[in-house]
């Protein structure tokens, strides 16, 4: 079984969780390292819940937050183990989004009396589809786990703080006709030419880049799969497009998909995926606190992230985590080290109320190396 030592450094600890492989559905091993590693804490009460982990403090303070981070990735691409090189750490998971957990369990272990209640939550099965979300599942069997004033999700960020997200919608284009040999191919009707209407409408479309809060989201629609045929010498009766819909959060759900249905009328069309987006909502007293803690600068998030559950149950989120997201789900995947010192830093010092220390030289000049804790 795995095991993670939390006295371990940030940057260790972010490459020690990304050496334990948890692509979807296959988190045990992480979860139970993590649930191993928090429980023996007194200042946590901890629950486990599938293979997402919730820890909390309980001193009665007048504000709660919740700081989340998932611990599955996408699957492997020859990017493990980790390895760190001139101040960068390389591998699957190490932007989305193990530093940020790192993060996470760090301030679990070692702020034991933060200035407001803190839940953390990491949570399995972000990666894929809605129903197998860790935090859905929370929310719809303890929602006062995660209960909260504010939350913060700790995805790749640049180490600023990103608001709201897009909504995401996934939808199969269907196309049809008639299957015949391809030597007497005007005896039937090509399913696959008839899908090439399908992606011209979609290349027509001018995506929408509608400003929200003084932030700039760009929309995208997109062709993400296309399947059909039947043999190498038979005309196919049948053509699938899946179309990825990636909408701002001034539209919903429901306009989200009436806008695609409109857009492919004629066609059959069947909604596989869905999930709302969440509005920057930074006029929010909690919001704002935060945003100044840690510098001011706020960007669109672009993509969809479980800020749009909290928003969902009333609790105002944003995004804050170490990691370019341009370097998710890539092969070459990596993070900076000082993203996830100044994401630690920042965190701590909100958290404590104290003015944020600068870079510790030691595990600076450590990690430059290329040398850490094994």
């Amino acid at each position: 079984m795995a095991t993670l030592d939390l006295s371990l450094d940030a940057v260790s600890l972010t490459a020690a969780l990304v050496d334990i492989e948890s692509v979807s559905r296959d988190e045990a091993e992480i979860a139970d390292a993590v649930e191993a590693a928090l429980r023996p804490l007194p200042h946590l009460e901890v629950v486990r819940h599938g293979h997402t982990i919730v820890a909390r403090t309980d001193l009665g303070r007048g504000e709660r937050v919740v700081i989340a981070g998932h611990l599955d990735t996408v699957p492997v691409n020859d990017n493990l183990p980790s390895r760190l090189e001139g101040g960068v750490l390389h591998g699957l998971g190490t932007c989305d989004m193990k530093g940020g957990d790192a993060v996470i369990l760090r301030l679990a272990a070692t702020v034991p009396e933060p200035v407001r209640d803190v839940t953390y939550i990491l949570y399995e099965a972000e990666e894929i589809e809605a129903t197998h979300n860790g935090l859905r599942l929370l929310a719809e069997a303890r929602p006062d786990l995660m209960a909260a004033d504010f939350a913060i999700l700790m995805e790749p960020s640049n180490a600023s703080v990103e608001a709201g997200c897009q909504g995401t919608l996934r939808v199969e284009v269907r196309t049809t006709g008639e299957r015949a040999h391809s030597a007497r191919s005007w005896r039937g009707v090509n399913a696959i030419h008839r899908a090439a209407e399908v992606l011209d409408r979609i290349t027509a479309v001018e995506p929408r880049r509608p400003v929200i809060d003084g932030l700039e989201y760009r929309e995208g629609l997109n062709a993400v799969a296309i399947s059909g045929g039947v043999a190498g010498n038979v005309v196919p009766d049948e053509c699938v497009v899946t179309v990825n819909y990636r909408f701002a959060p001034d539209r919903s759900e429901a306009e989200a998909e009436a806008f695609v249905r409109e857009l492919f009328a004629g066609y059959d069309v069947r909604l596989t995926d869905t999930s709302p987006g969440a509005l920057p909502g930074l006029e929010l007293p909690a919001a704002k606190a935060f945003v100044e803690a840690v510098g001011g600068q706020v960007a669109p998030k672009f993509g969809w992230t479980d800020v749009a559950r909290f928003t969902a149950l009333g609790v105002p989120a944003v995004n804050f985590g170490p990691g370019d997201p341009l370097y998710a789900h890539k092969q070459d995947e990596h993070v900076p080290v000082e993203h996830i010192e100044r994401c630690e830093r920042q965190l701590r010092a909100w958290l404590t109320g104290r003015p944020a220390a600068g870079p510790e030289s030691g595990h600076e000049s450590g990690h430059e190396s290329g040398e850490r804790n094994a």
